[in-house]
């Protein structure tokens, strides 16, 4: 047997009582012991500490350190919840599931799903994120197909998609993407996408917290493309433990065709609506992502061609 294959058997056999153990707790139980889990690793484990407050203080240089340390905390507490909900889900029913969350104008996503284009429903890693396509497919009474990265250990790759593609939803890997969503958005389906993690060097470059940030331009491509409206989506976490999940729609106007300017433009104002939302609920959101890991490297280019630094240009 080779090494990878026993290290991922032995990740495997980790996981399996965790998974076993998350299901068998009630929803709130797995949504505690996520927060102490995650509050474990922010206080002793130290995983991604330096970057998760490098981040934030780049972010909101106004705040003071301790604030900054608690959102941090709080960030770490809401990563840990959201993974232990997210194996909970595997096992929980279809009123269970619909518990989870409320949406507050349900109608913004329906209304532009009538107009016949198919519909994007784009986010980031903000509060609850592996609910699109299980809670909020039966709350929304729509099947969501998410795109998603494949993990590394595909056992528990196997479980997670096993979770992800109950009651008629489902998931698309990020390789076979560009044709399945194409196909989904003209037969007017629902896709999902979480925009928010580092694209590589060749990616636009937008800006975000006021740094420009190697961005996915998908989204905008496929919209662009198809003619389907962006809906942004955010599981706001309420004081019970429960979701409150509020939708907006991109504005689009003024963009059509697919050239590379109303495709930057585009990236550029989904990502906006973004960060207004993070920086309203900065706990929600990520900040042990390398986000800006990219960004040196732009700016280094930028410098050399002596062009600006400023956002929006592939590099």
């Amino acid at each position: 047997m080779q090494l990878r294959t026993l290290k991922s058997l032995v990740e495997y056999l980790l996981f399996l009582p965790v998974n076993r153990i998350a299901r068998g707790l009630s929803y709130r139980g797995a949504g505690k012991l996520g927060s102490a889990l995650g509050g474990f690793v922010w206080r002793c484990a130290g995983y991604r500490k330096k970057i998760s407050l490098d981040n934030l203080t780049r972010a909101f240089p106004e705040k003071p350190e301790a604030e900054l340390r608690a959102i941090a905390e709080g960030a770490y507490r809401g990563y840990g919840r959201a993974l232990m909900e997210m194996l909970w889900s595997g096992g929980a029913g279809e009123e269970e599931l619909r518990g989870t969350m409320t949406l507050e104008n349900p109608q913004v996503p329906l209304d532009a799903l009538a107009r016949g284009k198919g519909l994007i429903l784009l986010s980031g890693h903000f509060g609850a994120w592996e609910f699109i396509v299980t809670s909020m497919s039966l709350r929304l009474g729509r099947p969501v197909v998410a795109i998603a990265q494949p993990q590394r250990n595909r056992y528990i790759d196997a479980v997670i998609t096993a979770n992800r593609n109950r009651f008629g939803s489902g998931t698309v890997t990020m390789h076979e993407s560009v044709r399945e969503v194409m196909k989904l958005l003209r037969a007017g389906k629902i896709v999902g996408m979480l925009g928010d993690q580092s694209g590589s060097k060749e990616s636009l470059f937008i800006e975000f917290f006021g740094r420009p940030a190697a961005t996915h331009r998908g989204a905008a491509a496929f919209s662009l493309k198809c003619d389907a409206p962006i809906v942004m989506f955010f599981f706001i976490r309420q004081p019970d433990g429960t979701y409150r999940t509020v939708y907006e729609e991109v504005d689009r106007h003024g963009l059509t065709g697919t050239s590379e300017e109303k495709i930057v433009e585009l990236t550029r104002r989904h990502t906006a609506v973004l960060e207004r939302y993070i920086r309203k609920y900065p706990d929600h959101w990520l900040w042990m992502h390398k986000r800006w890991k990219h960004t040196g490297y732009y700016q280094s280019l930028a410098g050399a061609t002596g062009r600006a630094g400023s956002s929006g240009q592939s590099a």
